[in-house]
């Protein structure tokens, strides 16, 4: 479970990231791309999206950044939604997720 996010960092049970992550409920993958929100392709997914997550939410730092739509409808077109929001909220929202024992995926931006 996600245990608090900042504009500059994010905690993961006792783990600290002060970079952008992606995770699933089992796994952290700290190697996540530099690119920003803006620039993102469906094949920047292919770790999590092997996964098989149902959602993956997108927290774009502290303010909403909206994705690419090519991004939106080519997750779609698999059968997986992509909700973003800001960070703080993504976090609150993958941890309701994993709780009810969903499959999620996040991608969490700082």
């Amino acid at each position: 479970m996600i245990r608090s996010t900042t504009a500059t960092e994010i905690c993961i049970g006792d783990d600290v990231f002060v970079r952008t992550i992606a995770l699933t409920t089992d796994t952290v993958l700290d190697n996540w791309s530099k690119k920003t929100v803006a620039e993102l392709i469906e094949a920047d997914f292919a770790q999590l999206l092997e996964g098989n997550p149902a959602v993956i939410v997108l927290g774009t730092g502290t303010t909403n950044i909206f994705p690419p739509r090519e991004l939106v409808f080519a997750l779609a077109r698999r059968g997986i939604g992509l909700e973003f929001m800001d960070t703080a909220a993504a976090a609150r929202t993958f941890n309701v997720l994993a709780s009810e024992g969903r499959p999620v995926a996040a991608v969490l931006y700082l």
